[in-house]
């Protein structure tokens, strides 16, 4: 029971009262109990592998059913445990919407608590890392917007537990010149010692997942110091840091090959120490290449108001990368057991995209753009990105004009098969949502094999042409029935001062641009368990690329609507059936109790 004070003149009593089962849970209810008034468990077994979809092996499944009454009767019937092992109609809605027991993805499901996340991994993770796109990380050190906040490592141990896979820490000198500080350079972010770093991956790295962590160094050091970074990461690290056979990988390793491993990635020292002195000397239309984030004046002439002012010459710096070869020479330049170090190597061959794109049989490497320059570059060269990322890296990084620690669409790279869609983990919005909702696939792991339509090549040499019409290959069915668990996780006054809250569901597809679109349901009044019982169809023609969004707000008339909920999920892990779909708030962290009824089918 709660109230709301209206008009400071009375008060107006609600209760919160639990939604009956929806008429499709009632009629699936009906057909397994045969009529009765109790599920066993073996017509529970049948309801999970005709309506479910569950797999047709009748010993697991047979399995899974008994767990599930078991729990659900011990949660809801400590005395009548004991007595029967079948489930009422209120019990079987019950596990209906529980996200433990009945996921809308393969994750971490409860009986299956005591199986290591590598054992929910489904996919084949012994192809070259080139194969999969790995969950990354964009200066993982800051904890706040891009000039002005700390340089911590709490920011990487945070993204090490949500399974990030890629770390990327910016090294300097520091102002006395015998240590290296990580900050970002040309800002007045406060510094962080790079040691403290590296122990914090050492003891994190592996807290959410087993596949290798890549640490990606932005490298403005001088040859003692990159010794003492070598010395650093050795002794921190030491068997577990991976060590490259040759100086240039003809191949990448694969995930299973590479599992409790620390890779090292960064562009050859000599890039940078010219850079940085030709720097000085050119003007800013011609400012160097496009792995760096360029932030052009000091600091303290900047604010994050300029952003707009400065967009178009950070635009030039970003779709103009000038690419430098390594050659022999550059080993003077730098420390030769740090470079042994270097396992997957960011050159920029000599020339330009066309060249910098060029795949070549005897070694693989890492390729770096801004989030610009990847707009631009898809229009004039789509199929080489994709024929590229098919043995090499691609690196997408946020635009310099990102001072708030804002993120991009990262559709754009998944869709040309970049691996490292670079995100600033610290901040949030759709776009990070969209980011946690590709990696929830493959139990959660960091790393998602990329579709066969990005790896195969056809006739002539072709590749998928992410800019190519394509024909409707599937229709996905979404009807969303209830949600429940607000009034738990939120103040009764939360949304509204004096009345219950009038939420309703927005549902759609984050994809290729054809599959794109949002819909949603009627909004219900004053009502904390709400009811909608809505079907939307979508179409889609590229359903191995496409994340079902799913966002709950609450409609205010006078002011902005609030939000309510959200969640990503890829369409190619959807588990068919009536499923619960726990929501998430706008950082990503799961609430306590909200959660949504929904069925899906996948034609």
């Amino acid at each position: 029971m709660g109230s709301y004070r209206i008009c400071m003149c009375f008060t107006r009593k609600f209760r919160v009262t639990e939604a009956e089962p929806p008429e499709d849970v009632k009629e699936a209810f009906r057909k397994y109990a045969e009529g009765g008034t109790h599920m066993t468990a073996e017509q529970l077994r049948r309801f999970l592998v005709e309506v479910q979809g569950e797999e047709e092996d009748a010993a697991a499944t047979a399995s899974q059913a008994d767990t599930i009454v078991q729990q659900i009767l011990e949660k809801r019937h400590h005395i009548a445990k004991f007595t029967r092992h079948a489930l009422t109609l209120e019990d079987f809605h019950h596990y209906l919407f529980c996200p433990d027991l009945n996921s809308p993805i393969h994750y971490k499901v409860v009986y299956y608590i005591y199986i290591y996340i590598d054992e929910m991994v489904h996919q084949d993770m012994t192809a070259p890392l080139s194969h999969y796109f790995i969950f990354t990380g964009h200066n993982s050190y800051l904890t706040g917007n891009q000039l002005t906040s700390d340089c911590s490592d709490v920011p990487v141990i945070k993204a090490l537990k949500k399974g990030v896979r890629v770390i990327e820490l910016d090294i300097w000198p520091n102002s006395t010149k015998d240590d290296v500080h990580v900050l970002h350079g040309r800002t007045v972010t406060a510094p962080v010692e790079l040691i403290r770093c590296l122990k914090s991956i050492r003891e994190h790295a592996f807290s959410a997942s087993p596949y290798p962590v890549v640490i990606t160094l932005e490298d403005h050091l001088t040859p003692d110091l990159q010794a003492k970074v070598a010395q650093m990461l050795t002794q921190t690290f030491s068997k577990m840091l991976f060590y490259p056979e040759s100086d240039c990988l003809k191949e990448l390793p694969s995930p299973e090959e590479l599992k409790h491993r620390i890779i090292i990635s960064t562009k050859p020292p000599k890039e940078y120490l010219e850079a940085q002195t030709a720097k000085d000397n050119e003007n800013n239309s011609q400012r160097k290449d496009s792995d760096d984030d360029e932030w052009g004046k000091e600091p303290s002439s900047l604010s994050i108001h300029k952003e707009a002012d400065d967009k178009s010459d950070n635009a030039m710096t970003d779709l103009n990368p000038s690419f430098e070869e390594d050659d022999d020479d550059s080993k003077v330049h730098t420390a030769p057991v740090y470079k042994r170090l270097i396992a997957i190597h960011a050159g920029k061959p000599k020339g330009g995209m066309k060249e910098a794109l060029k795949v070549e049989l005897d070694k693989v490497r890492r390729l770096s753009l801004s989030e610009q320059a990847l707009e631009k570059y898809a229009e004039s060269h789509g199929t080489d990105i994709v024929r590229f990322t098919q043995r090499n890296i691609l690196r997408v990084y946020p635009k310099g004009t990102r001072f708030n620690s804002s993120n991009y669409k990262p559709q754009i790279g998944w869709l040309h098969g970049a691996q490292m869609v670079a995100f600033n983990m610290q901040g949030y919005g759709r776009y990070l949502w969209l980011m946690q909702g590709m990696f929830r696939a493959n139990g959660g792991c960091g790393y998602v094999k990329k579709p066969d339509i990005l790896m195969n090549i056809g006739p002539n040499n072709q590749v998928f042409d992410p800019k190519a019409e394509s024909p409707v290959k599937k229709t996905l069915k979404v009807k969303v029935y209830m949600g429940d668990g607000w009034h738990m996780d939120f103040k009764q006054t939360h949304f509204d001062l004096y009345s219950p809250p009038d939420f309703y569901t927005r549902v759609g597809i984050a994809g290729a641009p054809a599959d794109e679109i949002m819909k949603k349901t009627k909004k219900k009044e004053d009502n904390w368990t709400p009811v909608w019982n809505e079907e939307f169809t979508f179409k889609l023609t590229v359903p191995e690329l496409a994340l079902l969004r799913i966002e709950v707000h609450e409609y205010d008339m006078s002011e902005k609507d609030d939000f309510a909920g959200q969640t990503c999920l890829p369409v190619s892990e959807l588990r068919s059936g009536i499923r619960a779909v726990p929501l998430f708030d706008r950082k990503g962290e799961k609430f306590s109790s909200v959660r949504l009824l929904m069925r899906f089918q996948v034609l």
